[in-house]
């Protein structure tokens, strides 16, 4: 499995974060109040420190003690409004946060749904349950913990020093003069933390698709015995994840301590300058007041700028985590096209003209292909493993697009059509039949609330499942659990003729649609088949020759390329492709 690198690039991308402000038009009412909470937060941080200046210098001094009981009660107003500001500023950008992850999911959802095939072929589904799990939900902390908790600490900076200046320059000063070691100390930290992330991003990323796919295999791994070598594969993947998250702690661990001693310095010369001022208050203006003030200043300074640091790294979290979402939003490439043409009727006629189709370029699977087939008609595709027989299922229902060529319905382009209307019209039965962790009826209603249970029960007679499902406890309501793993194979293939035949199509495909069935359910299968058969077109491909000698039409794919076409006798007598896949599979048919 290939892993996956990603790099977060600039220190911030501006572009990604405008992208993601995109998805918070809709609460824009919400995000102007968050924006004017936070400037009213830079306003009150700092006057406390000012007032308590003011106390000491205008009440303490003088004994004014009601005057002084008077400005700490104000203190203690200006600290309710401000902790209710505080809640409503984290309680809205909190909720804003919730409200944009929910969408930006729904929408990743909704692009991934309408994907083309070739797409899941070369993407990890690990690595897509990332994107739409993980790397959404960094997207809340970068709206609550993130872009507005760092606006709000660069305008308490802001004020604060504006605040510190208006009171008196010299002590401002000499409270900064540690600033320039506290900002080189924060650029390492943000630069060390950014690489670690990214490291952190990759290793989950990998995990997930790691995981996913080997339990998924599981059967797999077991039977060829590879626990082990499956095992240090993981172990290697997760201590890489190990790593990178202990590379982070360890910056933690290094940026914080040195942070408090580059603070502490700074408070140790403020003392050491404003004392002397103190003492000659006359001569130099700085009070006690004013000192006490200054050591709450650069308290409520050097705070923020030590949660900066953090706060960045929250941010590149989400820039990193937005930039690949995004990236899988922009993809177009894969996105299936909707044409406009929603017939009421589809009478089932198919043709094929001369279509060429690769899943990789220029590496063909089909190579001009010409097929007609006509309404009610029933034909048989045959041919060697790799020969094309399932690729002419998958163009038809457009799961794939072809690279040259035109696919017609009825006459109409397969691309015109709206693609409900394309796949309702046509009924696949897969030799790989894949079940929900659901019950039998959401199996096969797949939640469509038009499908009603009596037409599912009128399916399942039709194919002859009705026994098999009453006889299960609960009937409908029984749960198949995970890819049906409570069924048997012979179960779980006539769920899927029901699921087939409950919408009622006109065009009905069966790709080896028996060949994983014991011969007890075949044989009652294959009376089920001729009357779903019944007045539909039909396509249906079988290794086993036997089961398709009554075809209207035999068509025989080598390499891509039609061979020959013909009925049963017709084309034994002309002993060519067909004939010999008769002969190898003699004693079967016999």
């Amino acid at each position: 499995m290939e892993k996956e690198k990603v790099s977060s690039g600039n220190i911030i991308d501006f572009k990604v974060l405008r992208r993601i402000m995109q998805f918070v038009k809709p609460y824009k009412g919400r995000f102007y109040l968050v924006v004017a909470f936070t400037f009213l937060l830079g306003i009150l941080t700092p006057l406390r420190p000012l007032l308590i200046q003011y106390t000491l210098d205008a009440h303490v001094q003088f004994g004014n003690y009601w005057a002084m009981v008077n400005v700490m009660l104000v203190i203690l107003g200006l600290l309710v409004i401000q902790s209710a500001v505080q809640y409503v500023h984290t309680y809205v950008s909190g909720r804003i946060a919730q409200f944009v992850i929910r969408d930006i999911r729904i929408q990743l959802y909704e692009h991934l749904i309408n994907l083309r095939l070739r797409f899941f072929d070369k993407t990890p589904i690990g690595r897509l349950v990332t994107r739409t799990i993980s790397d959404v939900e960094t997207l809340a902390d970068v709206f609550s913990e993130g872009l507005a908790a760092m606006a709000s600490d660069l305008l308490q900076i802001v004020f604060i020093l504006a605040f510190m200046f208006y009171i008196d320059w010299r002590l401002t000063l000499v409270s900064l003069s540690t600033i320039p070691l506290m900002l080189l100390s924060t650029y390492v930290f943000k630069e060390k933390i950014k690489v670690a992330f990214n490291d952190v991003r990759n290793a989950v990323s990998n995990l997930n698709a790691f995981v996913q796919e080997h339990i998924t295999g599981m059967n797999v791994v077991q039977i060829f015995g590879s626990e082990k070598r499956e095992f240090e594969k993981f172990n290697d993947i997760n201590k890489e994840h190990r790593d990178a998250n202990l590379r982070s702690v360890l910056y933690y661990s290094v940026y914080f301590p040195v942070a408090e001693i580059i603070a502490a310095m700074g408070t140790g010369l403020l003392v050491w300058y404003g004392a002397k001022g103190v003492i000659n208050t006359e001569a130099t203006g700085i009070t006690l007041g004013k000192l006490v003030s200054f050591i709450m200043y650069i308290q409520l300074f050097f705070r923020p700028i030590r949660m900066i640091a953090d706060r960045y790294n929250t941010l590149q979290m989400g820039i990193v985590g937005s930039s690949r979402i995004i990236n899988l939003l922009d993809d177009k490439k894969d996105v299936m096209t909707d044409g406009t043409l929603s017939p009421e009727a589809v009478r089932g006629s198919v043709q094929f003209n001369h279509v060429w189709f690769a899943y990789n370029e220029d590496n063909y699977v089909l190579r001009d292909v010409n097929l007609s087939i006509q309404p009610g008609e029933t034909v048989a595709l045959v041919g060697a493993t790799g020969a094309g027989k399932s690729s002419i299922i998958n163009l038809l229902n457009r799961f794939y697009e072809i690279n040259r060529g035109s696919i017609l319905v009825d006459g109409i382009d397969i691309k015109d059509f709206q693609l409900a209307a394309l796949r309702k019209n046509i009924g696949v039965v897969l030799q790989d039949v894949f079940l929900f962790s659901d019950s039998i009826r959401n199996n096969i209603s797949l939640g469509n609330d038009e499908v009603t249970d009596e037409m599912i029960l009128h399916a399942a007679d039709l194919v002859g499942a009705r026994k098999f499902i009453d006889r299960l406890p609960g009937g409908l309501d029984y749960n198949v659990m995970e890819r049906g793993a409570t069924l048997s194979v012979g179960q779980r293939q006539l769920l899927s003729f029901i699921r087939a035949m409950v919408y009622e199509p006109k065009i009905l495909v069966l790709d080896e649609a028996t060949s994983s069935v014991d011969s007890e359910t075949e044989e009652m299968i294959q009376n089920a088949i001729g009357k779903m058969m019944s007045g539909r077109t039909s396509i249906v491909i079988a290794h086993r020759l036997s089961t398709i000698q009554k075809a209207d039409k035999i068509i025989v794919l080598d390499k891509g390329e039609i061979k020959e076409v013909g009925k049963h006798e017709e084309l034994l007598e002309h002993n060519g492709y067909y004939s010999q896949l008769y002969k190898m599979q003699y004693k079967e048919v016999v």
